[in-house]
């Protein structure tokens, strides 16, 4: 079995996530703008058995939109790095794709909540790359 490792800036928080990913999609619904300050979230979705904490879990901070019947955020209390949650239900795991430390090997399947991106998302490779 496959395992890809990751964890936040600090490094007091790290886990693994057995692949192979559910899903890997960008969602670019508001609360996920919102949540991460960008275009969309980039997310790798689980079982939520294939997520395991290495270290640090105890620093991982949950928020659940309350006002959302399934939207919530985790965040590593001395960085703010986003990370892993289990969705409210517990069936799944939601990891954060950057948060991954090495490559995986994949990119993207979908975009979802496509019609609710922001205006000023460009998609596709019109803007110049800087390194």
């Amino acid at each position: 079995m496959v395992a890809f490792g990751g964890s936040c800036l600090c490094g007091k928080v790290a886990f693994e996530v057995d692949a192979p990913f559910d899903h890997f999609l960008n969602c670019h619904c508001s609360r996920c703008r919102k949540a991460t300050g960008t275009a969309h979230s980039c997310e790798v979705i689980v079982k939520a058995s294939a997520l395991r904490w290495l270290r640090g879990e105890v620093s991982v901070v949950r928020f659940d939109l309350p006002q959302a019947r399934s939207f919530a955020t985790a965040f590593c209390r001395i960085c703010g790095s986003p990370l892993p949650h289990l969705t409210r239900s517990g069936r799944e795991a939601i990891i954060p794709a950057g948060s991954f430390d090495q490559p995986l090997g994949t990119t993207p399947d979908r975009h979802v909540h496509w019609a609710s991106r922001a205006d000023w998302y460009v998609h596709g490779d019109g803007l110049p790359a800087e390194d």
